[in-house]
């Protein structure tokens, strides 16, 4: 099963670990000492919150998200996608403020905005039920 996950995955792919304070540039103004986000995370399209200030861990991890669409579609699979590298990870499912999960695709949930259903903003391994990793160029932040 763990298989499934480690497709989805960059080959070239370190584990996870969370880097230095200063993270790349266009993300050091959103990461505090701690590591944490600064800023709320919101959904790019409708504005929707996802996470408060404080609630997720600055992580680098080379993951391949789907092309953004609804819930549906991205459930489907499929398609062309992303590689992105830069992630906000929350280890308590109950630390979001919205969002909602696809069905299972092979061994992965990917997170979508609950309200207006699009994504995937983020991935989730069903084999880490601790890891739930959501792709800064995929939200906002305020």
């Amino acid at each position: 099963m763990a298989a499934a996950c480690a497709e989805m995955e960059s080959a070239a792919a370190p584990p996870p670990s969370p880097p230095p304070p200063a993270a790349a540039a266009g993300s050091a103004e959103l990461v505090c000492a701690q590591g944490r986000n600064l800023k709320a995370v919101l959904c790019q399209r409708c504005g929707s919150r996802v996470l408060l200030p404080g609630a997720a861990t600055f992580a680098r991890r080379e993951l391949l998200l789907p092309a953004m669409r609804k819930k549906a579609a991205a459930a489907a699979g499929g398609g062309g996608g992303d590689v992105v590298r830069e992630h906000w990870l929350v280890r308590d499912m109950f630390s979001f403020e919205n969002v909602g999960f696809t069905r299972d695709v092979g061994n992965v949930k990917f997170l979508v905005c609950a309200d207006c259903e699009a994504g995937p903003i983020g991935w989730h391994c069903l084999d880490d039920k601790d890891s739930f990793y959501v792709a800064l160029e995929r939200v906002a932040h305020e």
